[in-house]
């Protein structure tokens, strides 16, 4: 899978993505230790030295920010408000995350096809060698599939499925691609 570098977005959200996570297949247990440096997120400042040309976007990398931290109600405040695709998608991975598998699906149906779908199909694809035969499809399907990878995450987590380990691969590639992608449409500059 590519690697993600935190030391590409403002220095406020780099210290916040500093400590590398990988997302459980639940909720989590809330990094408090985090909490302060997110509610100073509401900021446009957080996004400095670069400044904010869509707004909406700039709320998609909070609500990815405090569910990165395990913080899934600040999330889900934030996710329900966005009344975009990709504000759908937020919503969907709290969701999964949650887990309510059901719910997570009705939220994934409102993102349609998403722009971040290629690469993480891509990121699946070549995570899943050697893999027990309910993660088979991984490999072979065409496109990404966001359903078949709900109920991926709910066979993994009621033990079902013996690959929790790559769920949890996968879901920390999907979240790092998806808010790649909103930062780069939050901020005006150039972003390399």
């Amino acid at each position: 899978m590519n690697s993600f570098n935190p030391t590409f977005y403002a220095p406020v959200i780099a210290e916040l993505l500093r400590e590398p996570r990988l997302p459980p297949l639940d909720g989590g247990t809330p990094n408090r230790a985090a909490r302060a440096r997110l509610e100073a997120l509401a900021s446009d400042n957080a996004f400095a030295p670069y400044r904010i040309r869509d707004h909406s976007m700039a709320d998609a990398c909070r609500a990815g920010l405090w569910l990165y931290h395990n913080f899934l109600d600040e999330a889900h405040k934030i996710s329900q408000e966005l009344h975009t695709p990709t504000g759908s998608y937020w919503h969907a991975l709290m969701h999964r995350r949650e887990p309510d598998f059901d719910n997570a699906k009705y939220w994934f149906r409102r993102v349609g096809t998403h722009p971040i779908y290629e690469p993480l199909h891509q990121a699946a694809a070549e995570s899943a060698v050697d893999v027990p035969s309910s993660a088979a499809f991984l490999r072979t399907q065409s496109a990404w599939d966001p359903f078949a990878f709900v109920d991926l995450c709910a066979a993994a987590w009621t033990g079902r499925a013996p690959c929790a380990e790559l769920c949890r691969q996968i879901q920390k590639r999907e979240w790092e691609l998806l808010f790649d992608w909103c930062y780069r449409q939050a901020i005006e500059e150039a972003f390399v």
